[in-house]
């Protein structure tokens, strides 16, 4: 609370020439702040879709793996299968030897054709798996591939932003406490408003001068009775048609 006690403290002292000079001067450093941002251009948003992408190859590396498994252990059950069916057909092969009528031999021969059939039945199931198997093993083999590129690519965009961020990390860190210090000399009420413009800004310009009898964001003409305003620096006016808060060319040299 004495903080903000201080900072409205400090802020009532100042003139409105002031205030608008010190808006002026957050454009000014958050415009050079955006200009570091854009030496990046869209290498975070790569480097993020690349991590996304790399993301959802491994799950599906592993869920194709996985199915793999299960397919490989259906197969070996099947065979299994195949061999208790070979058993069975061998143990009723050889009751048919001693057999006492027709109709026990009858009983055991139906038995044994339908253990026959259960191993045609697995030897298909067999065959149905490993199809499915070689499928999705060319898609962990060209998921990998894919994976292989894309973590180069990774690689290649990843260093190319650390090495701009090395390069531009002190300049922000001094642009970043500059902003700090210029924020404490501004009204909370004119530095949310600085805010929101901004943040509604195609260009995050949100202080801008008058170029040319015109805004220096939207271009449209300023009548020649509010550039007379906007010269005496006596209050925030905003530019009618884009909402920027409007100031003279000569606030710059103002010390």
């Amino acid at each position: 609370m004495a903080d903000k006690v201080k900072k409205e403290g400090k802020s009532a002292e100042l003139t409105m020439e002031q205030k608008l000079k010190y808006l002026y001067d957050l454009q000014v450093v958050d415009s050079e702040v955006t200009k570091i941002s854009l030496l990046r251009g869209e290498l975070p948003l790569e480097v993020q879709d690349l991590e996304d992408e790399l993301a959802g190859l491994s799950t599906r590396i592993e869920n194709l793996s996985s199915e793999v498994k299960e397919l490989e252990q259906a197969v070996s059950n099947k065979k299994n299968e195949i061999v208790a069916a070979e058993a069975l057909i061998k143990k009723y092969q050889e009751q048919q030897n001693n057999v006492r009528n027709n109709r026990e031999y009858d009983s055991l021969s139906k038995e044994i054709e339908f253990q026959t059939l259960e191993i045609q039945l697995c030897e298909k199931r067999i065959r149905e798996f490993s199809s499915e198997i070689e499928s999705k093993n060319v898609l962990i083999a060209s998921s990998n591939q894919t994976f292989g590129e894309r973590t180069g690519d990774l690689k290649q965009k990843q260093s190319e932003l650390n090495n701009i961020v090395d390069e531009t990390k002190l300049e922000e860190q001094k642009l970043q406490n500059k902003i700090l210090e210029i924020q404490k000399n501004i009204d909370e009420r004119y530095l949310l408003a600085y805010q929101r413009i901004k943040g509604n800004a195609r260009n995050g310009l949100a202080v801008v001068t008058v170029q040319r009898d015109a805004c220096g964001g939207c271009y449209n003409k300023i009548p020649p009775q509010r550039q007379v305003d906007i010269r005496a620096r006596k209050k925030i006016i905003v530019c009618e048609y884009c909402g920027r808060i409007l100031v003279d060319a000569g606030l710059e040299e103002l010390d």
